[in-house]
């Protein structure tokens, strides 16, 4: 878009959690900033013209690197690079804007670059307050962007989970229907459904597609450096989320196929006594622990059905998964096996909600037990 002169003056980069939409419209937006002004065509002292290039060309990201404006832009200390967030108010009465937050954000974005807005908010102390981008936010960006340029020829604003836009976004349609001269809006967002459709229907949309597995197993190994087996089981457990690998990675030493085995044996061999001390050892885990070891068991239950369908031949899996799927084909047909995942992902969305996690344990064993054993597939309202 940029090479070819082909920029739309506002864009949304639309992907989900751990996708790295915000990195990469940063990398644009610096990108971007960092181009050379153009010269101005002056008239000369005789009535012509001087030979100057009112459009400089194009500068690849490679060549681009080493240009000072490039190094600010990386730091995002870039004069004509603003930012916009959801923000908490420091004291109570306080009317917050981004810029109140622009120190902490740096630091942010250098250490979490795939964080989500949980980690930004608590990353600022907010707890249990809730993130917004206000109106006085909005009438901060319209003053902003209604000032000329410092240096770079284009003003960029980068507006991160517009999703936070309440009806007083309406304050920027104007500004982004009919923005200043070469003034460019990059809209970062995870739900295009929450945001304002008035909004929506002024940019341009770009998909940023999940992760591949490979890849977020290669960034593993060579920026975290994990192991290649757990590097791919983690990869295929976060499904092309990077932030919620990089989680993972901290319980990377977390036995959950050993702890797995037993519960299932405690289920379908152990009988009652054997359940209830498994819920008892599954209850003290913590809530983290507990939602990775049930996405662990979705991950392999799905593993399962892409060997029915595939063929493990087919599929590059470590043997130890590999092994473990095929005797979850063993004991579960394909409707058991969805019925088991939907009333994982049931538990892991009342563990979030702090609910009791022995009890929720216990009643999740019987439900099992009942699907594999009895072949019954438990409704819920």
């Amino acid at each position: 878009m940029i090479a070819h002169d082909r920029l739309s003056h506002a864009l949304i980069f639309l992907g989900k959690e751990g996708s790295g939409a915000l990195p990469l419209a940063l990398a644009f937006a610096q990108l971007v900033v960092s181009q050379p002004v153009a010269s101005p065509v002056v008239e000369d002292l005789f009535g012509g013209f001087t030979a100057l290039e009112s459009k400089p060309a194009f500068v690849s990201p490679e060549d681009i690197a080493t240009m000072p404006a490039f190094a600010r832009a990386e730091q995002l200390i870039h004069p004509d690079l603003h930012f916009s967030y959801p923000v908490i108010p420091k004291k109570s009465g306080d009317k917050p804007v981004s810029t109140d937050y622009i120190t902490e954000w740096r630091e942010f974005i250098l250490q979490f670059p795939y964080g989500n807005v949980y980690d930004w908010l608590q990353f600022i102390g907010a707890e249990n307050k809730q993130g917004n981008i206000t109106a006085d936010e909005c009438n901060d960006i319209i003053r902003k962007l209604s000032l000329k340029s410092f240096e770079s020829e284009y003003k960029v604003l980068v507006l991160w989970m517009p999703e936070y836009l309440g009806k007083e976004g309406n304050k920027l349609l104007k500004l982004i229907e009919e923005p200043p001269p070469n003034t460019l809006f990059i809209l970062v967002a995870e739900n295009d459904e929450q945001i304002l459709p008035t909004i929506l229907s002024r940019c341009q949309l770009v998909k940023v597609p999940l992760l591949a597995d490979s890849e977020v197993a290669e960034a593993l190994q060579t920026r975290g450096n994990v192991p290649p087996d757990t590097a791919r089981q983690i990869a295929g457990i976060s499904e092309g989320n990077y932030r919620e690998a990089l989680q993972l990675v901290q319980h990377a030493d977390e036995d959950w196929q050993s702890l797995l085995r037993e519960w299932l044996n405690a289920t379908l061999k152990g009988g009652p006594v054997a359940q209830v001390k498994f819920s008892e050892e599954a209850g003290k885990l913590g809530r983290e622990k507990q939602k990775q070891f049930l996405r662990y068991f979705n991950h392999l239950l799905e593993l399962s059905v892409r060997i029915r369908v595939l063929g493990a031949e087919n599929l590059v899996l470590g043997d130890s998964e590999k092994d473990f799927a095929q005797r979850l084909n063993k004991i579960a047909s394909v409707s058991q096996q969805q019925a088991i995942i939907e009333e994982l992902d049931r538990a892991s969305y009342y563990i979030e909600r702090n609910a009791n996690a022995k009890m929720l344990f216990q009643a999740l064993t019987i439900k099992l037990y009942h699907i594999i054993q009895n072949k019954t597939l438990i409704l819920s309202n």
